[in-house]
C-alpha cells in the first residue's frame, strides 16, 4: 500500500537524539502550528558508549511522541560505518519520495562525529538526486514518482558555527528540553553506572539551554535554533526581517 502522508518537514539525523539536540524546538513549534513534520533516523546509535540499540529505539519513540511528530524512521545504516554511496543515497531517497517533505533538516556540515558530516553529505546528495525522475525507485512494487524538497537546511549540532539562518523558538525549548531528556541512557544522570562521554556530563546538558538563550539574544527573543543554508535564503519584504 503505497503511503499517502505528505511531510512539510522532514528532520533526518545520522543517530537517534541528533534532531531532539538540534531542532526540536523547530518542529515542535512548527507542529503546533498544524504542519506535518517527521523523522528519519539513519542509524539505531549501536556504537554508542552508553545504552544499547534496543534502548534507544524506545527512546526515540518516546521523544517523538513529546514532539509530536506524525512519523519516525530507521533506515538501520551501519552506525560509524555508513557512506555516501548509491546505495545508501536510494535509500534515502524512498523515504524522501515517500513523504514528499517540501523541507529537510539535516545533520551539521562538519562536527566532531564523523557521522554527522557523512550525514549531511548523504542526505544532502539524496534531496537533490530524488528529483531525478530516470532514477527509479519503487515502494511496495510501485515506482516512486521523483520529489525534491525545497530547502535544505544543516542544523548546528557540536562544533559552534556561525549560522545562515535563526529561528525563533521561544515558548518551546521546554518540549525540546524534554524529548533530549527521553533518551535518559545518553545524557545526565548522577545515578547512572554507565561510563563517563563527551555528552553525558551536565554541562553538555546545560549547553542545549544557553546555546538557545544565545541565539535568541541575536533575534532579541529568548530562544532561537540556527541553521546553515545551502542557498541564499530570501524574505518577501525586507520588514519581514527581524
Amino acid at each position: 500500500m503505497m503511503n499517502n502522508l505528505k511531510l512539510d518537514i522532514l528532520a533526518i539525523g545520522a543517530h537517534p537524539d541528533d534532531v531532539e539536540l538540534s531542532c526540536a524546538g523547530v518542529l515542535a513549534k512548527e507542529a503546533a502550528n498544524g504542519k506535518i513534520t517527521g523523522i528519519l533516523d539513519l542509524t539505531r546509535g549501536e556504537l554508542g558508549t552508553r545504552g544499547t540499540a534496543d534502548i534507544r529505539d524506545q527512546e526515540a519513540a518516546a521523544a517523538a511522541k513529546i514532539l509530536g511528530v506524525s512519523v519516525r524512521e530507521n533506515l538501520g545504516f551501519r552506525d560509524g560505518f555508513f557512506v555516501n554511496d548509491e546505495q545508501h543515497q536510494l535509500e534515502i531517497i524512498k523515504i524522501i519520495r515517500k513523504y514528499k517533505p517540501e523541507i529537510v533538516l539535516c545533520n551539521a556540515i562538519y562536527d566532531r562525529h564523523p557521522d554527522h558530516g557523512m550525514g549531511s553529505e548523504v542526505t544532502s546528495k539524496s534531496c537533490f538526486l530524488s528529483g531525478l525522475r530516470k532514477i527509479e525507485t519503487k515502494l511496495d512494487g510501485q515506482l516512486q514518482e521523483a520529489w525534491r524538497p525545497k530547502h535544505v537546511y544543516h542544523y548546528i549540532q557540536w562544533q559552534d558555527m556561525e549560522p545562515d539562518i535563526l529561528i525563533d523558538i521561544t515558548g518551546y525549548l521546554d518540549t525540546k528540553i524534554k524529548s533530549v531528556a527521553a533518551y535518559s541512557s545518553q545524557f545526565y544522570d548522577p545515578n547512572s553506572k554507565e561510563p563517563e562521554t563527551p555528552i553525558s556530563n551536565k554541562n553538555f546538558f546545560d549547553s542545549i539551554k544557553y546555546r538557545a538563550a544565545n541565539l535568541g539574544r541575536y533575534l532579541g527573543t529568548e530562544h532561537a535554533e540556527g541553521f546553515k543554508s545551502e542557498r541564499y535564503p530570501g524574505v518577501n519584504s525586507i520588514f519581514d526581517l527581524k
